[in-house]
């Protein structure tokens, strides 16, 4: 599914090029900015999002929301009442995704938030705050016993490609507007919860890592933002 995404962008470039083309040559008259043609800067993502992304809920909302622009540009309705439409789109949704996370759970959610609660009592020497700005820590040779991680319109980058572990450790991360990047080697288990609304948390490591000894419980949440797990060029060593 990955792949999906690249191949619609690329139809859909190659689609401009051709009107663009045909229009300059006479073959056709095909008027690329209509009224509302801003929107699908909105629409197309948000679609390719729907098809390739695990996280099925902020696509679709964001969908939605393009497509209501777009009918409000061609005055099917004022802007007004299409911004009051969206929030309240976006509000079921919100509803929506708490209520199906509170019901419906995920196993390893579960076990991951009882290893987290057992951890709990460990100090954890690490923390990173990123406000309208940027964050970055990395570790080479230092022992890492887990880290608070917020990030909120801004970014985060926490690099454990070269740090050692001596036991399991816990990593809170939060973040809204913004994102956390987590760099760790691929011996090295990474264990999630996630508790986002539009957005998530994903270990995007190749299928191979997590079989060492030890384990980072994750436990990441916030809303339209993302932590991801992965870039393991580096080697952790021994």
């Amino acid at each position: 599914m990955k792949r999906v995404g690249p191949i619609v962008w690329g139809l859909a470039i190659i689609a401009l090029g051709v009107i663009f083309g045909g229009n300059a040559a006479g073959l056709f008259s095909f008027n690329v900015f209509f009224d509302g043609w801003w929107t699908l800067f909105i629409i197309i993502p948000s679609a390719i999002s729907l098809i390739t992304e695990k996280e099925k809920l902020s696509s679709l909302g964001f969908l939605a929301a393009g497509v209501i622009l777009l009918l409000a540009a061609q005055n099917v309705f004022s802007y007004e009442v299409a911004w009051k439409v969206i929030v309240a789109v976006f509000l079921v949704m919100i509803g929506i995704g708490i209520i199906v996370k509170s019901i419906v759970g995920n196993k390893n959610d579960k076990e991951v938030e009882k290893k987290i609660e057992d951890l709990k009592s460990d100090k954890v020497m690490d923390s990173q705050i990123a406000i309208f700005s940027g964050s970055e820590r990395t570790y080479n040779d230092e022992t890492f016993t887990g880290s608070n991680l917020v990030a909120v319109f801004g970014g985060v980058d926490l690099d454990l490609r070269e740090a050692k572990f001596t036991k399991d450790t816990v990593i809170k991360a939060f973040c809204l507007f913004g994102g956390i990047d987590i760099k760790v080697s691929e011996d090295v288990q990474v264990k999630i919860k996630s508790g986002f609304i539009f957005g998530g948390a994903s270990d995007e490591r190749k299928s191979s890592a997590g079989k060492g000894k030890y384990t980072i419980y994750l436990d990441a949440a916030g809303g339209f933002g993302g932590v991801s797990v992965g870039d393991t060029v580096k080697a952790r060593k021994k």
